[in-house]
C-alpha cells in the first residue's frame, strides 16, 4: 500500500504539535520516524492511525484520501510502548482475538496462531494468562497480536523502550526478519540513532514537530542535510568546531581552526572562498587519541569528563572555548584536567555553513 501526507499540520489549543509537512512512505518496507522525546513522532503516527484529524492537510492511502476516516474502518495494526493484553485471556486467545473478530474459522485460527507464536518464540506460553508472563513475553504477545491481523500497515510507536537491553535486541532482529517480505508498511518510531541504523528503510528525522529530512537510512547517515540532523542522528551529537577558508587550489578546501590549526581536505567537489566562515563536523567514534597517518588535524584538549561503559570510554575535552566529545573502544583511564593530543582525519570531515546546511560529507571524497 502506498500512504501519502500532503501538508499536514496539527495544533491543540495554542500549542503546535506538527508544522505542515508532506511525507511519502516507502512502501512495503520499514520507515522509522526518530527524533527526542516530543519531536511529533506520536503525533503522526496517531494521525497515520487515524486516531487523530489533522488540523490541516490530507492522508492519502492508495491515493484515495483518508483524512476523516477512524481507526476502526481502517486496516492497520499499531503496538505502543505501553503494551496492552487482554488480563482474564490466555496467551492464545489474546493473539486470536482480531481472527475472532473477523470470524475465521477454528482450524485457521490455531494454524495462524501456532505460526506467529513460534515465530516470536511463545509458542510454549499460549495456554498461560499474560499475568504468568515476564514484561518481553507480554510484549511479543501484543506483538502477535497486532502482527496476526496481516494488515497492511503496521505502527509501532516505541515498542521495545521498556525492555532489556538483550530483550530489545533479540525482538528486534525478529521484527526485522517477520518484515522482509515487503507486504507490510511499517512505521516504527524511536529516540535512538542506532535503532534507526539497525532496522534500516528509510528514516524521517523530526524535531519540535518538524520533518527535518526523510530519505533513505544509510544515505541519510552519510549525508545528514544539517546540523540539527546530524546531531539527532548521532549518539553522542556529532562535534562541531568553527573554522575559516582559507585560498586554495581547486579540489582542495584549507580550513583554519581558531587556534591556528590547519586542516587540508582534498577529493571534494567543493569550493569556499576565502575568508568564509564555516563550521567541521566530525562523529565522536572518528576523534582519535592516536596521531593519524593520513592527512588531518591534531588538537591538544583538557579533559573535562571521562565516561566509562565497560566497552568504551566517552571523553569530554575542550579544545580553546569548544567542547568536543572522544568516544573511545575499551577503557582509557585520563585524569580530569590533564591534556590529550586528538586527532581528526581529513577524510571523515563534514563541513556545513554557519546556517547549519550541509556543504560537503566524507562520502563525497573521490
Amino acid at each position: 500500500m502506498t500512504l501519502e501526507l500532503r501538508q499536514v499540520a496539527k495544533t491543540v489549543g495554542a500549542q503546535t504539535h506538527l508544522y505542515p509537512l508532506d511525507l511519502r512512505l516507502a512502501a512495503g518496507g520499514i520507515n522509522v520516524l526518530l527524533g527526542p522525546t516530543q519531536a511529533g513522532k506520536t503525533s503522526l503516527m496517531r494521525i497515520i492511525a487515524g486516531l487523530d484529524k489533522p488540523t490541516a492537510g490530507r492522508v492519502l492511502v492508495d491515493g484515495q484520501d483518508v483524512t476523516g476516516v477512524g481507526v476502526r474502518e481502517r486496516n492497520l495494526a499499531m503496538v505502543y510502548q505501553q503494551f496492552i493484553n487482554y488480563p482474564g485471556l490466555t496467551v492464545f486467545e489474546n493473539i486470536a482475538a482480531p481472527l475472532r473478530l473477523q470470524k475465521q474459522p477454528a482450524a485457521e485460527i490455531k494454524r495462524r496462531v501456532t505460526e506467529i507464536a513460534e515465530k516470536l518464540h511463545i509458542a510454549h506460553l499460549l495456554q498461560r494468562l499474560p499475568g504468568e508472563l515476564s514484561g518481553g513475553q507480554q510484549q511479543r504477545t501484543a506483538l502477535a497480536r497486532a502482527l496476526i491481523k496481516r494488515a497492511p500497515l503496521v505502527l509501532l510507536d516505541e515498542p521495545l523502550v521498556n525492555l532489556d537491553y538483550k530483550l530489545r535486541e533479540e525482538l528486534r532482529s525478529e521484527l526485522i526478519s517477520l518484515f522482509t517480505n515487503g507486504d507490510t508498511t511499517v512505521v516504527y518510531a524511536t529516540t535512538e540513532p542506532q535503532e534507526a541504523l539497525l532496522l534500516g528503510g528509510h528514516t524521517a528525522v523530526m524535531h519540535e514537530g518538524r520533518l527535518l529530512q526523510f530519505a533513505p537510512t544509510l544515505e541519510l547517515f552519510n549525508s545528514p542535510a544539517s546540523t540539527q540532523v546530524a546531531a539527532i542522528f548521532n549518539d553522542p551529537p556529532m562535534n562541531l568546531l568553527d573554522a575559516t577558508a582559507e585560498a586554495a587550489p581547486d579540489g582542495v578546501v584549507i580550513l583554519k581552526m581558531n587556534d591556528g590549526s590547519v586542516l587540508e581536505i582534498t577529493g571534494r567537489k567543493l569550493r569556499l572562498a576565502p575568508g568564509q566562515r564555516c563550521k567541521l563536523g566530525v562523529r565522536c567514534n572518528d576523534v582519535r587519541l592516536q596521531a593519524l597517518s593520513a592527512p588531518g588535524v591534531q588538537l591538544g584538549c583538557s579533559v573535562s569528563l571521562a565516561e566509562l561503559s565497560g566497552s568504551e570510554t566517552y571523553l569530554h575535552l575542550r579544545h580553546g572555548d569548544m567542547p568536543l566529545v572522544a568516544q573511545l573502544s575499551g577503557v582509557h583511564d585520563c585524569a580530569i584536567g590533564s591534556t590529550v593530543q586528538v586527532s581528526i582525519a581529513a577524510s571523515q570531515a563534514f563541513l556545513f555553513d554557519t546556517e547549519g546546511r550541509l556543504l560537503s560529507a566524507p562520502m563525497e571524497t573521490h
